[in-house]
């Protein structure tokens, strides 16, 4: 598993995008010949990844929005952002 550093910025590449499936009543995420569901919490870290924010500001919007301590949202969201990563469905720059 890829270390995430604190100044990486998450990036949602082109092609790929957040979309609410109103007819099932759940957040998607919409990649080229793929589609992931998403549970509230992948929904809510997606929903911060704008581009601009980093992996370490992206950590305390969280902790603070949740009331949770930043290490075990930073595990967290890791080990989510990794595995979209390692997918080539979002990109670390």
């Amino acid at each position: 598993m890829t270390q995430i550093g604190a100044a990486e910025i998450p990036v949602i590449p082109r092609g790929v995008r957040l979309h609410e499936d109103k007819v099932r009543g759940l957040w998607v995420l919409l990649a080229p010949e793929r589609t992931i569901n998403l549970d509230p919490i992948g929904l809510a870290i997606l929903q911060e990844v704008d581009g601009t924010r980093s992996f370490g500001a992206l950590v305390k919007i969280l902790a603070a929005k949740y009331d949770a301590p930043e290490d075990q949202i930073a595990g967290d969201v890791a080990e989510f952002i990794t595995g979209l990563t390692d997918r080539r469905i979002l990109e670390l720059k």
